[in-house]
């Protein structure tokens, strides 16, 4: 272990943070956010682990300010490389289809940033302080309202708030989504031995994608906006009805409200089902 050295200008213990925060990422690449402990963190930093304590007030801190690093990224990544999947002029039912899918896939290639979204509300938000929590909290707020305004631009036909609660839901979603589909090993040798058992399919990426095209056509179908804004950003949008009749969208919409409902029954089932209570 290196002599420790207290880092004295801002700089310095800035450096220091990162270099904390690289370890804590390069020992997630090997084994999940349940075994990577304060001391195992501390030796592969080379410090001991009082001297780690003097950036970061606990473990879960660390891995808190490590996740607020990669959802900050990765909402950049998809930010810059949807718009380039979306055709103008394309119906809603198939941009919506192209952001999930792009959403989901963009997720599953990002698996650290999901095993930490998955760990965040029972174990990265308890050992902090109310200030460090408090910071994580405004900076994924504000993450959240850059996200939803983009949806709401690359969508027009959908309330800005409803793509706020599209943006937080899908958030909340990848983490629990990735828990039920990575399980431990013990459950996983369970289900090989009993299919039945499981109740969420395998496959990530698919589930996370399905679940968002239907909370996405729910809330545009029940508060769809005026033609003439899609038409000024370019976009030639197709009324609520034709979302709901037609025969590719129908069918997610009806299997997300769990019944077989036609007309405004469907409508409202399908904005029961869409719009629970927003996440926070």
């Amino acid at each position: 272990m290196s002599t420790f050295q207290r880092a004295r200008s801002e700089e310095q213990r800035e450096v220091r943070r990162r270099e904390i925060l690289q370890a804590a990422a390069a020992m997630l690449a090997d084994m999940p956010v349940s075994e990577l402990t304060l001391t195992g963190l501390s030796r592969h930093v080379g410090l001991a682990k009082s001297n780690v304590l003097r950036y970061f007030e606990s473990r879960e801190a660390v891995l808190l300010e490590l996740l607020a690093l990669l959802a900050h990224d990765f909402m950049a990544e998809v930010m810059g490389e949807l718009p380039a999947l979306l055709v103008k002029g394309a119906s809603v039912r198939a941009r919506v289809a192209a952001i999930s899918s792009a959403v989901a896939a963009s997720f599953a290639a990002h698996t650290m940033l999901c095993e930490l979204l998955s760990a965040q509300a029972a174990v990265l938000e308890h050992n902090v302080s109310t200030a460090t929590v408090a910071a994580y909290k405004r900076g994924a707020h504000d993450s959240l309202a850059d996200f939803a305004a983009f949806l709401h631009r690359m969508l027009p036909e959908i309330h800005y708030s409803d793509a706020l609660e599209v943006a937080t839901t899908t958030i909340v979603l990848a983490g629990a989504l990735w828990s039920h589909t990575h399980p431990a090993d013990a459950l996983r040798q369970a289900y090989d031995n009993d299919p039945s058992l499981r109740f969420i399919q395998a496959d990530f990426a698919a589930q996370l994608e399905r679940t968002i095209t239907a909370l996405a056509l729910g809330l545009i179908t029940s508060h769809s906006t005026s033609s003439v804004q899609a038409e000024a950003a370019g976009f030639l949008p197709r009324d609520r009805s034709a979302v709901i009749d037609d025969p590719a969208t129908a069918p997610v919409v009806k299997q997300a409200a769990g019944v077989d409902l036609g007309g405004e029954g469907l409508t409202q089932s399908a904005s029961a089902v869409a719009a629970p209570g927003r996440a926070r």
